[in-house]
C-alpha cells in the first residue's frame, strides 16, 4: 500500500526569521542558502509577506521587489512561493481600494509569487473576498486562512456592558468559536475560490485534540487541500501537527532546525521523525534539507544581535541515531496521539523538545490562552503606567472587553487593541471612574465597524457609549487618499518612485518608503553626475555628562527601538506617543503619562535595550 504524502511550506526565510530574529535576515543570507532549496522539493516556501517589506527597507536598506525576484530566479519554478496578506489591509491595518489590492497583486505576482495566503483578524469574508477574486484572476493561487482563537473564560461579573445594564448574569461560556464556525468560514472561502484552505494559528493556541477535531472536519466539508498552520509558543505546536497529520492534514508549515521551535513553527527535522512511525511520506527530499540546514547555522550566528533564545543541539535525522529514552517518548507519542492521550502526548513531546534543547512552553501564555505579544505588550502597558499590580485584573477583564467589542479573535491587531483597553478599564476602575472612561482611538474604530464585521454583533448600546453612534459604520475606501509621489528637486527634479512598483511601496509603507526611495535616487543622481560620493564623518560633539535630575520614562521591557516620536525641547500631552519599540514579535508604544517637557532623549532608532533602561528625560 502506497504511503500517504504529506506536503510541506517551509517558513523559515518568512515566518522562521520574523517569529525569532526580528525580520532581519539579510538577501546576502538568503542568497547563500537559495542554491540548496532549488532541489529540496518543498511544496510551497513563504518567502514574502508579512513583516518582510516593512523590515527589507526599515532595517536593511533592501527592496522587498528584489527579495521576491531572487527567491523566483533561484527556485526556477521548482516551489511554488507563497506570502503572507492582511486581505482587504494587505500589509497594514488600513483597507485599500480595490485598485490598490489589484496593483499590488499583479505585481507581486509578475515578479514570481505563486500563493496568497489572505486572513482577516475577525475572520470577516467580506474583507478577504475581493483578494481571492483578484488572486485568481491574475494567474495566483488564493490560500484562504482562517484564524483560530478561543472563547473567553468566564467569570461570574464579566456578562458584558449590555448584560450589567440589564442586571444580567452569566449561563455559562459562549461557544462561538466552535469547530463549525471554523468549517464555515473555510467553506464560505472556498465558495469564493480559496484553492488552499489553512487553519491559522498564529498564537500556538491550538491543543492537540482540538487540531484533531477540526482538522478532520475541515477534511470532510471542503474539497481543497487544507494546510495547519501553527506555532510551539504555549508548548502545543509539535503534538498538535502530529495530531493534524494522523486526520488528514495535506501540507504542513514548518521551519528547518536552526529556525524552528519557541515561538516559531516545529521542525520539520522532529515532524519527520513523527511521519516515519506514522507510516507517512514527507514529500521533500530530506538530504536537500540538511545541505541547507548546515548552511542555516551560519545564517542564525549572523543574526546574533537578534537571537534572545540557545541554540538546539545539532541533529541529522537521516544519519544520527536516536538514544533509547528519544526513542522511547516518540513511541510513547505516537500511541498516545492514536488513543487520543493528549496529556501524554504533549508530554512527550515536551521531553523529545527538551533533549534536543528548543524552548520550553510558555505557561503564562498556554494560561491565559492569548498570544504572547498581547500578554507582554500589556505587562510594558502597565510597567510604563507603574501599575503593574493591576495585570491580573486586566487579564480578568479581557473577557469582558472581548464581548463588548463583538467577541474579536484574538490575533493581531486586535489582540493589542483589547489588551490595551482591558489595562484601560482596570486603570478606570482603581480611579473609581465608570469602565471605559478611557479608550483608546484603535478601540473606537473596532467598536464603530471600521476594521470589518465582528464575529458577533455589538450591542448598539455600547457603540453609542463608546463612539457617540448606534450606528455600525464600515470604514470607508472611498475617502482613501493615495500618498503623493513629490517631485524631488534637488536630485535632478526626478519623482520620489520612479516605477509602479515603487509606488506601490510608498502606498503601502510610505513613512519606510519615503526614506528608502529617497536613498535610491541620492544613488542615481551621484552615478549621473560622476560623483563619487565622500561622507565625512564629521566628529560628534563631546558629550559633557550631565547628572540626570528630571523626571524619567524607563523602559518597561526589554526590547528593540524601532521610532522615537519626540525631541529635546519638544512638549508632550498626556498619552502622546513618545517612542516604539518591539519585543516578543509586537510593536510597542509608549506614551506620556503626564504633559511634560522632553529634556533629553537617550536611544536611538534600533537600539537594544534592556528592562529599565532609561529611554527619556523630562524638564
Amino acid at each position: 500500500m502506497e504511503k500517504k504524502k504529506l506536503k510541506i511550506r517551509d517558513l523559515t526565510l518568512r515566518d522562521g526569521q520574523q517569529s525569532l530574529f526580528a525580520t532581519r535576515l539579510s538577501q546576502s543570507e538568503i542568497d547563500k542558502l537559495l542554491p540548496y532549496y532549488e532541489n529540496a522539493g518543498f511544496y510551497i516556501m513563504e518567502v514574502w509577506g508579512g513583516a518582510i517589506p516593512d523590515s527589507v527597507m526599515r532595517y536593511l536598506d533592501q527592496s522587498p521587489w528584489d527579495r521576491l525576484r531572487a527567491c523566483s530566479k533561484a527556485m526556477k519554478g521548482k516551489s511554488l512561493l507563497s506570502a503572507l496578506s492582511r486581505g482587504r489591509n494587505l500589509f497594514g491595518y488600513v483597507p485599500y481600494p480595490d485598485y490598490v489590492l489589484e496593483g499590488f497583486y499583479k505585481e507581486a505576482i509578475a515578479n514570481g509569487l505563486n500563493v496568497m495566503r489572505i486572513f482577516d483578524a475577525l475572520n470577516d469574508i467580506d474583507n478577504v473576498k475581493e483578494s481571492i477574486r483578484l488572486i485568481n484572476e491574475l494567474g495566483g493561487i488564493a490560500d484562504g486562512a482562517v484564524c483560530y482563537t478561543v472563547d473567553p473564560k468566564t467569570e461570574p461579573e464579566k456578562v458584558g456592558f449590555f448584560g450589567r445594564l440589564l442586571g444580567k448574569k452569566p449561563a455559562g461560556p459562549e461557544k462561538i468559536f466552535t469547530d463549525e464556525y471554523f468549517v464555515e468560514k473555510a467553506r464560505q472561502m472556498e465558495a469564493l475560490g480559496a484553492k488552499i484552505i489553512t487553519l491559522k494559528d498564529m498564537a500556538g493556541l491550538v491543543n492537540p485534540l482540538r487540531a484533531a477535531s477540526i482538522i478532520s472536519k475541515l477534511k470532510a466539508n471542503v474539497k481543497v487541500p487544507v494546510d495547519f498552520h501553527t506555532h510551539c509558543t504555549p508548548g502545543y505546536g509539535l503534538a498538535s501537527s502530529v495530531m493534524a497529520i494522523i486526520n488528514g492534514v495535506d501540507i504542513l508549515d514548518t521551519n528547518i532546525w536552526w529556525f524552528g521551535g519557541g515561538s516559531a513553527a516545529p521542525a520539520i527535522e522532529l515532524v519527520y521523525l513523527f511521519a516515519q512511525k506514522l507510516g507517512v511520506e514527507i514529500d521533500v527530499d530530506m538530504k536537500a534539507v540538511g545541505e541547507i540546514r548546515k548552511h542555516l547555522l551560519d545564517a542564525r550566528l549572523s543574526l546574533k544581535d537578534f537571537d534572545l533564545g540557545k541554540l538546539p543541539r545539532e541533529f541529522d535525522p537521516l544519519t544520527d541515531r536516536l538514544p533509547a529514552e528519544v526513542e522511547s517518548q516518540l513511541d510513547r507519542a505516537v500511541a498516545a496521539a492514536k488513543s487520543a492521550d493528549e496529556a501524554a502526548l504533549l508530554d512527550a513531546c515536551h521531553a523529545i523538545e527538551q533533549y534536543f534543547g528548543f524552548p520550553k512552553p510558555n505557561e503564562l501564555v498556554k494560561e491565559a490562552e492569548v498570544p504572547g505579544g498581547m500578554y507582554s505588550n500589556m505587562v510594558a502597558q502597565l510597567k510604563a503606567l507603574h501599575a503593574e499590580d493591576l495585570l491580573d485584573d486586566a487579564m480578568r477583564l479581557i473577557p469582558m472587553v472581548r464581548r463588548d467589542a463583538g467577541l474579536v479573535p484574538l490575533v493581531t491587531p486586535t489582540s493589542q487593541i483589547v489588551g490595551s483597553q482591558a489595562v484601560s478599564v482596570a486603570l478606570d476602575r482603581r480611579k473609581g471612574n465608570p469602565d471605559y472612561t478611557t479608550k483608546s482611538n484603535q478601540f473606537i474604530s473596532l467598536v464603530k465597524g471600521e476594521y470589518g464585521h465582528t464575529p458577533v454583533a455589538v450591542d448598539p448600546s455600547f457603540r453609542e457609549k463608546i463612539t457617540g453612534s448606534p450606528v455600525e459604520k464600515p470604514y470607508d475606501t472611498s475617502s482613501y487618499k493615495r500618498p503623493e509621489n513629490p517631485v524631488v528637486e534637488e536630485l535632478g527634479g526626478v519623482k520620489l518612485a520612479s516605477n509602479r512598483e515603487e509606488e506601490l511601496l510608498l502606498e503601502l509603507l510610505p513613512s519606510v518608503a519615503n526614506g528608502f526611495l529617497r536613498r535610491r535616487r541620492t544613488e542615481e543622481f551621484e552615478a549621473a553626475q560622476a560623483e563619487v560620493a565622500k561622507k565625512e564623518a564629521a566628529a560628534a560633539p563631546a558629550v559633557v555628562a550631565e547628572t540626570i535630575t528630571g523626571e524619567t520614562l524607563v523602559a518597561p521591557m526589554g526590547g528593540r527601538i524601532i521610532e522615537i516620536n519626540v525631541k529635546p525641547g519638544d512638549k508632550v500631552k498626556k498619552g502622546d506617543i513618545l517612542l516604539v519599540y518591539e519585543a516578543m514579535k509586537m510593536e510597542n508604544d509608549v506614551t506620556a503619562e503626564k504633559d511634560e517637557t522632553v529634556k533629553r532623549v537617550f536611544v536611538t532608532v534600533d537600539q537594544i535595550v534592556g528592562t529599565d533602561a532609561v529611554l527619556i528625560e523630562f524638564e
